[in-house]
């Protein structure tokens, strides 16, 4: 009995050990399945796809074949971020290196007045000391660093040939760059003239090895130009430079830009150099180029700040005249146009000198023909102390051979456009002539008299000046009625609404607010009232201080807007005045409101009622009579000081602005 019970227990304790066995043996598998698959994602996510990985244990092996000692590196660090770095065991091997490719070989040799400098990688199989050595005589006892890498790879074929030119390269040049590779060799360098570049370039590039390609980038200081010279031709439907000059490499291309866009064909040179007379040369040269090519042939020369255009004789004299106007106020200052237009003796007595100064109805104002050329300042400043000074475009062309009275003739012209709309000033030897439109009903008659008395008696000068009703300032405004109706009219569709118990316009009131300050500016200044009306609710006086809050809210709100407000007064009614019944919201509504209404003045209130006041002749009117006339005002009714004279009678929402909740008890 006391044996089958020690055999029962030793059996539990003998299953038990089974069953932990087998417990551990799967939590060891689980664990060496969750290590493996996590380091072999790992791995996959860095691009290592060629490893191996198992483990046993706590222990993870890597296997497979690395491409580079850096690649297997890396694994073993992938691997290191998912496990502890001890428990990696390194079982991977390293690609044969004849199997791998092999590294770009280059070198830089950098050569000054300290030294010569060597850095790069070289292959191992190259003559490295020779090499260094040739350097060193090269180098006439200034000090060379060698910083040279090398490395255990096949030399490329063309390695030799390219380090032996550039090798005979550096004994050339004192002051260089060179960078090269097995197929390429870049030379930068500095030089003491241009033709001592040209010579290097020349030399350099006769002696490139084959299979190599060479680039250079040899300077020269940039040569003093003196004069800063320039020369464009159109002749016969040719075009061509006869000499160009720029300062800077952007400058040379919009120069041979512009040349191009003038009908330039070819190639085109133009020597960059020192001694531009403005940093805008450039531009004077694209306007320049321009313009000749706008009057179809002639000769433009530059020489350093001085212009001289010659036109050819087929060009009209009003196209001459407008281009080179255009171009002399055009040029940037330092510049100094002189233009000829070349004419025989006989063409030249048929063409008579001429000025014309045109007003666009956008208020843009163009000064085109001849002027004396010490005038020419004065006259655009009194154009543009006439217009706007923004809108006036100068080009008029200086000429000197001009009739005498010309100046006084042409400011007169400009005077007497000041006082149009739009239209045309025209001045010749003989006449002047103004043509246009005006919204001032008399200009006819102040043009003619300006130019009587300023040109003389005996002055030739026609007018030709259109009255239009529409650009009269005063005219075209609408009648005080015609403004209230507007505005009575914008009331119908928008409200001015104000806070609950407050004078203050709330966030939906701005917009018909802009609306009314637009409608007031095209009215002038005008007498208006602005009435604030409230419902019954609340106290009266309580109602009428708010109204008059509310009024005056309203004609601040035009001054912030730049409203002239002297001929505008603010009144509050409160609850005096309603238009609908205060026992329902909807009247309630309506009579919460702001009115704007024109005052009539006393003078114009009598003159209409004069002819109801005058005596009968033949008979007196009786005092009855007199009394059933004015007897109105006796019965509560408002009399016409009160603002509402004018008031057309209309439906309450025409002439209405509900105001939003009135204050209550």
């Amino acid at each position: 009995m006391r044996l089958s019970k020690i055999f029962a227990i030793a059996g539990v304790f003998l299953a038990a050990a089974v069953l932990s066995l087998v417990c551990a043996r799967f939590a060891v598998g689980g664990i060496e399945d969750t290590t493996r698959n996590t380091v072999r994602d790992r791995l996959d996510e860095n691009g290592m796809i060629w490893t191996e990985v198992d483990a046993n244990g706590l222990q993870v092996f890597l296997a497979g074949t690395a491409p580079s000692e850096a690649a297997r590196f890396k694994a073993l660090s992938v691997a290191g971020t998912v496990v502890d770095a001890a428990r990696v065991i390194d079982q991977m091997l390293v690609e044969a290196r004849d199997r791998i490719e092999p590294p770009r070989f280059s070198m830089e040799i950098l050569r000054n007045e300290g030294g010569i400098s060597l850095i790069g990688l070289v292959p191992a199989a190259m003559d490295r000391e020779a090499f260094v050595a040739e350097v060193e005589d090269a180098a006439d006892g200034v000090p060379v660093a060698d910083f040279l890498e090398a490395a255990n790879y096949p030399q490329p074929d063309t390695w030799e040939d390219a380090t032996d030119y550039a090798l005979r390269s550096l004994k050339q040049l004192e002051r260089t760059k060179i960078s090269l590779d097995a197929t390429r060799v870049e030379i930068t360098a500095t030089t003491d003239s241009a033709a001592e570049k040209a010579d290097i370039e020349a030399r350099l590039s006769r002696r490139r090895p084959e299979g190599v390609s060479l680039a250079l980038d040899i300077s020269a200081p940039r040569p003093v130009i003196t004069p800063f010279a320039l020369r464009f031709v159109i002749e016969d439907g040719k075009v061509r430079f006869d000499a160009c000059s720029a300062d800077t490499k952007v400058a040379r291309e919009r120069i041979i830009a512009a040349a191009r866009a003038a009908g330039l064909t070819g190639r085109a040179n133009c020597l960059i150099g020192l001694g531009v007379p403005s940093p805008r040369w450039a531009e004077a040269v694209e306007k320049a180029i321009g313009a000749l090519a706008e009057l179809g042939g002639g000769k433009v020369t530059f020489s350093d700040a001085d212009i001289s255009l010659v036109a050819d004789e087929t060009v009209e004299q009003r196209q001459f005249d407008n281009v080179i106007g255009g171009l002399d106020s055009a040029l940037p200052e330092v510049f100094a146009l002189h233009a000829v237009l070349p004419r025989s003796p006989d063409k030249l007595s048929h063409e008579a000198p001429e000025f014309t100064a045109t007003l666009s109805p956008e208020g843009l104002v163009q000064l085109r023909g001849r002027v004396f050329a010490a005038d020419r300042d004065m006259i655009d400043t009194f154009a543009r102390a006439r217009f706007s000074s923004d809108g006036v475009h100068m080009a008029a062309r200086a000429d000197d051979d001009l009739p005498e009275g010309w100046t006084l003739r042409t400011l007169a012209a400009i005077d007497a456009l000041s006082r149009l709309s739009n239209g045309t000033a025209w001045v010749s030897p003989d006449e002047v002539s103004i043509t246009g439109s005006t919204g001032e009903a008399d200009a006819g008659n102040a043009i003619s008299g300006m130019l009587s008395e300023k040109l003389g008696k005996g002055a030739r000068f026609s007018i030709d000046v259109e009255y239009v009703e529409a650009l009269d300032p005063v005219a075209s405004l609408p009648t005080p009625e015609e403004c209230e109706a507007r505005i009575a009219e914008v009331q119908k569709e928008h409200k001015i609404t104000f806070e609950p118990g407050s004078a203050n316009i709330d966030a939906n009131g701005s917009d018909i607010m802009d609306q009314i300050a637009d409608i007031l500016r095209e009215c002038g200044e005008i007498t208006l009232e602005i009435g604030g009306h409230t419902d019954s609710q609340g106290r009266e006086v309580m109602n009428q201080q708010l109204s008059l809050s509310r009024a005056e809210t309203v004609l601040n709100e035009l001054r912030m807007r730049r409203m002239l407000t002297s001929s505008i007064t603010a009144v509050g009614y409160g609850e005096s005045r309603p238009i609908a019944d205060n026992d329902t919201e909807e009247g309630r509504e309506a009579n919460r409101r702001i009115e704007f209404k024109v005052i009539v003045p006393e003078e114009a209130a009598e003159d209409a009622t004069e002819g109801q006041e005058t005596l009968a002749t033949g008979g007196e009117t009786s005092e009855e009579q007199a009394g059933t006339d004015t007897g109105g005002a006796g019965d509560g009714e408002t009399p016409a000081d009160d603002g509402e004279a004018a008031q057309t009678d209309a439906s309450p929402d025409s002439e209405t602005q509900e105001d939003g909740a009135d204050e209550q008890d």
